[in-house]
C-alpha cells in the first residue's frame, strides 16, 4: 500500500477517533477547560495589564533613552520605564480615589438618609399616573411608605443577620479575598515580566513561529497579531479617554441639575460609557431612576442634557478620541454587541466590537486581493 494512502487513512482515522471521544465526553471537556482557564487567570490577567500599560511604557523607555544616553539606556532605560509606568498607574488610581470616592460615598449617603422622601415622591407620582390612567385598582394595591420602609429594613437586616451568622460564608469571603490577592500579585508579577522582557519575548515567539510554521503561514499570522494589537491599543485608549471626558462633562452639568449627585451621576455614565452601544441606555436609565424619585422634572432635564452631550459626544468628542482606526460600520457593530454579550456575558460585550473590527478589516482585505486577482485573470 502506499504509504501517503496509508497515512490519509491513519489521519481520517485519528481524526474520527478524535471527534467521537470530544462529543461523548464534551461536558468533562468543558469542565477541563474551565479548570484550565481559571488557573491561567493570572497570565491573561497580566497580559492584559501589560497591553494596557504597553504604551506609556514605550513612550518612557524611549524618554529614558534619550536622556540616559547610550552607555547605560542599555540596562537601565526598560526597568526604569516599567517602575514609572507602574508608578503613573498607582499615582492615576490614587487620584481617582482621593477625590472622587469621597464624593461618591457622600452622595449614596445623602440618598440612603433621604430614602423615604425619595419613596414618598416615588410613590406619589405613581398614584397620579394611576389616577390619570383611571387605573385606581393599581393604586389601591401600591404598597405605602411605611411598608415600603419595613421591607427595605427586613432585607437588610435579614442580609446582615446571615452575614454574621454563617460561619460557612465568613470562610468563603475569607477564602475568595485570598485567591483575589494572590491573583493580583501574580497578574502584576507576570505583567512585570511581560514589560520589561518586551525585547526578548517578541523576537523569541517571532522565531517559534517561523520555525515551525512556513514563510507564508508566519507572515499571515504576524500581519493579524500587528492588526489585532493596533485594533484593542486604539480602542481600549480611545475608550478609556472617551469615558472620562464623558464621566467630566455629564458631572459639571449635574452641578446645575442636582449637585449632591454630580459625582455619583457622573461616574455611573463614565463607567457605563465602557459598554459599547448598550452602555449608553443602561447609565441613562440608572441616573434616571435615582433622579426620577427627587424629582421627575429635574430627570426630564437630565436626560434632555445626556441626549444632547451624547450627540455631542459622538459626532465631535469620539471621532477625535477614537477617530476611524476601528472602521467598523455601526450595523456590525450591534451585531458584535449583541452576538458577544449572548454567548459570554460581559466580557463578550466589552471585548465583541474589536474582534469584529478585526475580522472586519481581515475580511475586507482578503475580498480586495481576491477581486484584483480576478481583473488580472
Amino acid at each position: 500500500m502506499d504509504k501517503k494512502l496509508l497515512r490519509s487513512i491513519l489521519l481520517i482515522i485519528t481524526y474520527t477517533v478524535l471527534l467521537v471521544l470530544v462529543v461523548i465526553k464534551f461536558d468533562e471537556l468543558m469542565r477541563l477547560f474551565s479548570y484550565l482557564v481559571g488557573l491561567l487567570k493570572p497570565v491573561y490577567i497580566g497580559f492584559a495589564l501589560a497591553f494596557i500599560l504597553n504604551r506609556p511604557c514605550q513612550a518612557l523607555y524611549r524618554l529614558y533613552h534619550r536622556g540616559l544616553g547610550r552607555t547605560r539606556a542599555d540596562g537601565l532605560s526598560r526597568p526604569l520605564a516599567v517602575a514609572s509606568s507602574y508608578v503613573l498607574l498607582i499615582a492615576v488610581v490614587t487620584v481617582i480615589t482621593s477625590f472622587i470616592t469621597p464624593k461618591v460615598v457622600e452622595s449614596i449617603q445623602i440618598f440612603a438618609s433621604n430614602l423615604s422622601g425619595y419613596l414618598y415622591n416615588l410613590q406619589k407620582i405613581c398614584w397620579e399616573l394611576s389616577q390619570y390612567l383611571h387605573l385606581e385598582n393599581l393604586a389601591q394595591s401600591l404598597p405605602n411608605i411605611p411598608q415600603l420602609s419595613t421591607y427595605l429594613k427586613d432585607i437588610l437586616d435579614n442580609l446582615a443577620q446571615g452575614l454574621s451568622s454563617t460561619l460557612l460564608g465568613v470562610v468563603s469571603l475569607t477564602s475568595s479575598l485570598i485567591s483575589m490577592v494572590v491573583t493580583g500579585v501574580l497578574s502584576i508579577i507576570f505583567s512585570i515580566y511581560m514589560l520589561g522582557g518586551r525585547e526578548k519575548l517578541l523576537p523569541q515567539c517571532r522565531r517559534l513561529l517561523q520555525a515551525y510554521t512556513r514563510p507564508r503561514t508566519s507572515a499571515a499570522v504576524l500581519d493579524v497579531v500587528h492588526l489585532t494589537a493596533d485594533t484593542f491599543t486604539n480602542f481600549v485608549t480611545g475608550q478609556l479617554i472617551e469615558a472620562c471626558i464623558l464621566g467630566g462633562l455629564c458631572a459639571g452639568g449635574m452641578l446645575f441639575i442636582q449637585a449632591d449627585y454630580a459625582p455619583l451621576v457622573g461616574v455611573i455614565i463614565g463607567v457605563s460609557a465602557l459598554i459599547p452601544v448598550a452602555g449608553a441606555y443602561i447609565g441613562a436609565i440608572l441616573a434616571a431612576f435615582l433622579l426620577v424619585m427627587v424629582s421627575p422634572l429635574k430627570a426630564l432635564i437630565f436626560l434632555i442634557f445626556l441626549s444632547i452631550l451624547q450627540q455631542i459626544e459622538g459626532n465631535v468628542i469620539y471621532p477625535r478620541v477614537v477617530g476611524t482606526s476601528i472602521g467598523l460600520p455601526g450595523i456590525w457593530v450591534l451585531t458584535a454587541v449583541t452576538v458577544g454579550g449572548g454567548l459570554f456575558g460581559l466580557p463578550g460585550v466589552l471585548l465583541s466590537v474589536p474582534v469584529a473590527s478585526v475580522l472586519y478589516a481581515l475580511l475586507k482585505k482578503d475580498v480586495r486581493k481576491r477581486l484584483a486577482e480576478r481583473h488580472d485573470l
